[in-house]
């Protein structure tokens, strides 16, 4: 089995493969303030909640866009395994074309998406990922990475709409009963669902234009399953295990 651990902004996507097949997808939040220990402690809870034993892992591999913590998240994999882990970054082999100013500026989970996703489909591809920030990815018809688009993502906006104003609530994750809200929850909650709905439907756009051919677009991250049901574009396949499927790809390559 491979332990697969994903550390993004919010949270550590924990999961564990035998062979091709998915066993568990698991989170936790990220704490950067937690220990060595602490890690440890979590994920060996995750195993055995599945009734999985650390000795029965026979590699592992870490992706992470939060550095602070990169290196105790890394230990306490390895602790728990008492085996090295594989660390996606520089240097690795990805088997990726890349063709952007600076390669060595492309985010982990950038590349691990596009790995995953050349190993399913062919380009033109478009990749959107829904956590923290919302990254689009976009792979040419040469199967090439040629770059992308960041904005914030979902919860960022809503907190700050609710940090910033006097009188707005926090709310749910969910969509509203219509897209004309009639009270200010349902207001927010329309805002939410079809403004960011109509963003991918509007980057997609422009992606399509500047390439002058349609794209496939693959969406994962915690948020697009609310989002992409509401986008004008029907054809956004969802893949919530894409960055753990390129992960263990990018195991297998370099283990």
């Amino acid at each position: 089995m491979v332990l697969a651990v994903d550390i993004g902004n919010t949270n550590i996507v924990i999961g564990c493969f035998q062979d091709d097949k998915i066993i568990f997808v698991e989170r936790i939040s990220t704490n950067q303030t937690g220990t060595v220990l602490e890690f440890a402690v979590s994920f060996k809870s995750v195993l055995e909640i599945y009734g999985l034993n650390s000795h029965d892992i026979e590699g592992s591999i870490l992706s992470s866009v939060v550095p602070s913590i990169t290196g105790i998240v890394r230990q306490a994999v390895e602790k728990i395994t008492q085996k090295s882990c594989i660390v996606v970054g520089p240097g690795i082999k990805t088997g990726l074309r890349i063709s952007i100013d600076n390669p060595a500026q492309l985010g982990s989970d950038m590349a691990i998406g596009a790995v995953a996703a050349l190993d399913q489909y062919s380009g033109p591809l478009t990749l959107i990922d829904m956590g923290t920030a919302t990254t689009v990815s976009v792979i040419n018809e040469k199967n090439e990475f040629i770059g992308g688009m960041i904005m914030p993502g979902i919860a960022i906006s809503m907190n700050a709409l609710y940090d910033k104003t006097a009188q707005l609530p926090k709310i749910a994750f969910e969509p509203p009963k219509k897209k004309i809200g009639r009270n200010t929850v349902d207001c927010m909650k329309s805002g939410m669902i079809y403004g960011f709905a109509g963003s991918i439907d509007g980057l997609l756009d422009h992606i399509e234009d500047e390439l002058k051919m349609p794209v496939t677009t693959i969406a994962t991250g915690g948020l697009a399953e609310t989002i992409i049901p509401y986008c004008r574009h029907k054809n956004i396949i969802l893949d919530d295990t894409l960055l753990l499927k390129g992960m263990r790809i990018l195991y297998l390559k370099n283990k």
